[in-house]
């Protein structure tokens, strides 16, 4: 990993993550995060329309106990002072506890009933997004860094689970308590109402001011903990290549400097909140003291009542709260929006390889393939396969030849419909590929590659991985025909030893013999071998290719191969130059020609001695 090259790399990142993030705003002004919300929500119309009840029911009981003190005060007391009984009094005061008892009893309920939604939805959206991951082409994956496949699934999720546990929780019930509380406030007094609601453009224009400040902070805070994200999984990822270059102190000198920004992200978001909430609180404190003095005097001059007063003082307590937890959803909700319409992007995404709507017949696969014009060039770049056309009748072993960068690999690539061509036609048994479905394509063509991946779990798993259904009868006979037999039943636990993170407890050649194993057991009827034993010491790869003879007798394999000892096994040779099949002949026959293929044998032969 190379100084330029993670530069590169961070700075792509952060213009990417900023182009996504620099155009968030409210999450219910983005369509495609609305489309997406609504087909979480939907599923939970009833149980959303008794949730807003029971919201409305525990906000009108929190409404009316200030009321109740109100009457308490003035039609309760007196009565006690005149020796009249106590039963007014007391009926209020059972009031007051009924409201209180229904508050706490619907907030119960509420988030009894909230949490159960939100985790459904939760559950459905982590099902979405992985199902979509594993979908998306190749393509796809390969510009997409794994930090921000990890963010999707875990910062991002998590914004969206804070929204669903308390943001609109906090919005329903502010806004009802703010309309509420300004309805009451009406109708105990007008006066006193409009010196207690005099301060509320203030109120508004310092909102506005938090929320413009506070959007710009937070979209700064979700790009730079984006960079620390991706720069962790990274460098983790690449540890031997950080260790063996000594490339520890830079990666911690970026992670530093990254791991820096985003504190003075939150630093600065810090600084917005220590100014809002106390402002707020100040407006309210002084707002409540002018109250205080008009209401007084007011009461003084008896056109208020002493119970009518404590009631505006209560209700106001009750309208400057919600006021603070509005800002703060609006903090969860940019969180939550920017998380939903990076979540609602990817699950937008088409994949490059897109599943047919009918798809082709293709009960049985005998393994005819066949390249009729095709044109292919990746995104944006120069054309990697100008023009081919190639047959490989069925039960033909092929290997493909060449210097690096001659189309090999896409070669294989097209074969096994990671990507689609450009022009022309992929056929398998005179089936064009993009007309197979999925599960048959994968189940008739398998690609071994040089750098094969090893699941948590027993070696019988990551042999069985093809077919899961398979035996153990049927496990162990694919590993005795690829030569695996005998080192795997010398591990530990033999075919029940755990291979370790990506098979690390193995050797890279043991971790290929799985690998042909398992693409064996899946018993395709296209085998692709891309650099398959480049990982084999020289007597594993005779082994291999003693098994190979067996086993590909009737089966078609192409084989890519640097190493020109893997072409012994093959009835027929390919080599290509710059997306060009320039000969195309027997072993034997290009070995005893004058072209590539000869000189490429013969300086291979010279490197043996």
């Amino acid at each position: 990993m190379s100084e330029g090259v993670a530069g590169d790399t961070w700075r792509g990142v952060a213009a990417e993550d900023k182009d996504q993030l620099s155009d968030t705003v409210s999450l219910l002004l983005r369509t495609r995060s609305r489309r997406l919300l609504g087909d979480l929500l939907r599923p939970h119309r009833r149980q959303m329309a008794l949730l807003f009840a029971i919201i409305v029911l525990s906000s009108g009981a929190g409404l009316a106990i200030p009321y109740l003190v109100a009457a308490g005060i003035d039609d309760g007391i007196p009565p006690m002072l005149r020796d009249d009984g106590s039963g007014t009094l007391l009926v209020i005061v059972v009031a007051v506890v009924t409201a209180a008892l229904i508050q706490a009893l619907t907030r119960q309920a509420f988030l009894r009933l909230s949490g159960r939604i939100g985790q459904d939805i939760l559950l459905e959206l982590r099902r979405r997004v992985f199902d979509h991951f594993q979908k998306l082409s190749l393509s796809f994956h390969e510009k997409y860094t794994s930090g921000r496949v990890i963010s999707r699934l875990t910062s991002d999720i998590e914004a969206i689970a804070e929204l669903l546990a308390s943001g609109l929780d906090g919005l329903v019930t502010a806004v009802l308590t703010l309309v509420g509380t300004a309805v009451m406030l009406l109708v105990l007094d007008a006066h006193l109402a409009v010196v207690a609601l005099l301060p509320l453009p203030l109120l508004l224009l310092f909102t506005r001011w938090f929320r413009r400040e506070s959007g710009i902070t937070y979209r700064r805070t979700r790009e730079a903990v984006a960079l620390v994200i991706v720069h962790f999984v990274e460098s983790m990822t690449g540890i031997r290549a950080v260790q063996a270059f000594r490339r520890e102190p830079r990666n911690q000198e970026i992670f530093e400097r990254l791991n820096d920004d985003y504190r003075d992200a939150n630093m600065r978001a810090a600084r917005i909140v220590a100014i809002f909430m106390p402002g707020i609180k100040l407006i309210g404190n002084v707002t409540v003291a002018a109250v205080l003095l008009y209401g007084g005097w007011l009461a003084l001059h008896d056109a208020v009542t002493v119970g009518v007063l404590a009631a505006f003082l209560l209700y106001l307590r009750q309208f400057y709260e919600p006021m603070q937890e509005i800002s703060q959803f609006y903090n969860t909700l940019q969180s939550a929006g920017a998380a939903l319409e990076k979540l609602s992007g990817v699950l937008e995404e088409e994949p490059a390889v897109a599943e047919p709507r009918r798809p082709a017949a293709l009960p049985y696969a005998r393994g005819s393939v066949r390249f009729d014009g095709v044109e292919f060039s990746y995104t944006g770049g120069a054309p990697v396969i100008p023009a081919l056309d190639l047959e490989i009748p069925a039960g033909q072993t092929v290997a493909v030849v060449g210097t690096t960068g001659a189309g090999k690999t896409t070669l294989a690539k097209l074969i096994s419909r990671f990507y689609d061509p450009v022009a022309g036609r992929v056929l398998l048994d005179g089936v064009d590929l993009r007309d197979l479905d999925e599960a048959v394509l994968r189940r008739s063509v398998v690609m071994v590659t040089q750098e094969n991946f090893l699941f948590t779990g027993t070696v019988a798993d990551n042999i069985r991985f093809g077919r899961p259904e398979a035996g153990d009868e049927d496990v162990v006979a694919a590993a005795r025909a690829i030569g695996a037999h005998d080192f795997i039943a010398a591990l530990p636990d033999g075919y029940d030893t755990e291979v370790g993170k990506r098979g690390g407890r193995m050797s890279a050649g043991q971790r290929q013999l799985v690998a042909f194993a398992r693409a064996f057991l899946a018993d395709p009827a296209v085998l692709i071998l891309d650099e398959a034993t480049s990982s084999l010491d020289v007597p594993s790869e005779r082994l291999v290719q003693r098994a190979l003879r067996t086993i590909l007798a009737d089966r078609t394999a192409v084989i890519i191969a640097h190493r020109l000892s893997t072409v012994e096994i093959a009835d027929r040779v390919l080599v290509m130059e710059s997306g060009r099949v320039v000969e195309d002949g027997s072993p034997e026959r290009l070995i005893g020609g004058s072209g590539r293929f000869a000189r490429l044998h013969r300086a291979w032969v010279d490197s043996l001695a």
